[in-house]
């Protein structure tokens, strides 16, 4: 299918559109939608939030009876089922839509390819794959619990230049400078939850939210502590949004923890840590996108060797602390550079005094 420079205007500005509710819509997708007639918008939406109206809707409201006879330019596949609203496919077609482009189909098993095949048994054209590559990134997250039952999980990590998380005495505060800081704010404030460790919890006792930049919805927090040893003064624990993954049933601790409203799930592995890998499962089917992790170097470490690291968001300060100081990752010695982790590197920028690098790791 080739698309015409107008469609890839449309479809830009759709997926702006849709990056509008980058922070809000968990866990539905990002959406957004773009009408053109005659070569004129008559109709935009975006989702906002889950429960909320679809975007399709909300630029059909706009256009009113000038959809009819006009291209809907959709980030998704539009709905083809009943959830929490109507199917938007329905919608379309009874607005008397003529076109509708699609930058790719949906994912999620209710739909995939449903809402494309009812559009064109109802005779309208309807095609997929513009600007596809740009609509998955925005909705990585979706995709990743969609076909693989479990988030995706970006872990932020800030070091020197020589790879030091910091100082042998713990002390961390601040590596990075400001604009970094804020900077990983963002990447907190669109995510379904941030996650940690017991370890950076007794050192620096966070409140993992977003306050550096304006967020409308405080993610989830997650805190992995195998023996369920965290303060119940703890930051973290204060306004009991935070889910505690063990891997003891401490019934005590457990009652005291749910009296603040915090939620444990008890998911042991073999050697009586936390299953990571099941904890992504557990996570995955409770509707998490994308998982936001902020940990010291042994669950750094520990993610990277279970497999449940997709991305990592790594801030390099121009100071260098010596061999003594704290590093990024716990990860086995290697005898052969073949065994080595290796990431896909995607973007580089300064943030302020500050190197931001983003990759992913390569399957091995």
């Amino acid at each position: 299918m080739t698309f015409s420079a107008t469609d890839h205007r449309a479809m830009a500005r759709a997926l702006q559109l849709a990056a509008r509710g980058l922070e809000t819509t968990t866990p539905n997708p990002r959406v957004g939608c773009v009408l053109l007639r005659e070569g004129e918008i008559v109709g935009e939406g975006w989702h906002r939030r889950a429960g909320e109206a679809h975007a399709e809707i909300e630029a059909l409201k706009m256009a009113g009876d000038a959809a009819r006879g006009a291209t809907a330019y959709v980030t998704l596949e539009p709905c083809a089922h009943h959830g929490r609203t109507p199917p938007c496919a329905e919608a379309l077609i009874r607005a008397g839509i003529a076109r509708v482009v699609a930058a790719m189909e949906d994912p999620n098993p209710l739909v995939a390819g449903r809402g494309m095949a009812l559009l064109r048994e109802a005779g309208i054209p309807a095609a997929s794959g513009l600007m596809a590559a740009e609509a998955h990134e925005l909705n990585i997250g979706f995709v990743s619990r969609m076909t693989r039952g479990r988030p995706w999980l970006r872990l932020k990590a800030a070091s020197t230049l020589d790879g030091k998380t910091a100082l042998n005495n713990g002390v961390s505060q601040w590596i990075t400078g400001e604009a970094a800081r804020r900077d990983g704010h963002r990447w907190r404030a669109r995510a379904c939850a941030v996650l940690t460790g017991i370890g950076t919890v007794r050192a620096d006792d966070p409140q993992l939210n977003v306050r550096a930049v304006p967020c409308e919805r405080q993610p989830q927090r997650i805190l992995i502590d195998a023996q369920l040893d965290v303060s119940l003064s703890a930051k973290i624990l204060q306004d009991g949004k935070c889910l505690v993954a063990a891997a003891v049933a401490d019934e005590a601790k457990v009652a005291a923890l749910a009296a603040r409203g915090v939620e444990v799930v008890v998911l042991p592995d073999a050697a009586g840590k936390v299953d990571l890998p099941a904890l992504m499962r557990e996570l995955g089917r409770r509707g998490f996108n994308e998982i936001h992790a902020e940990a010291g170097f042994r669950l750094n470490g520990a993610l990277l060797r279970e497999g449940c690291v997709d991305e990592i968001v790594l801030y390099m300060a121009p100071m260098l602390t010596g061999d003594a100081a704290q590093g990024l990752f716990n990860l086995p010695e290697l005898s052969a550079l073949d065994k080595a982790i290796r990431l896909d590197l995607r973007d580089v920028q300064r943030i302020g005094g500050d190197l931001r690098l983003i990759a992913r790791p390569l399957p091995a």
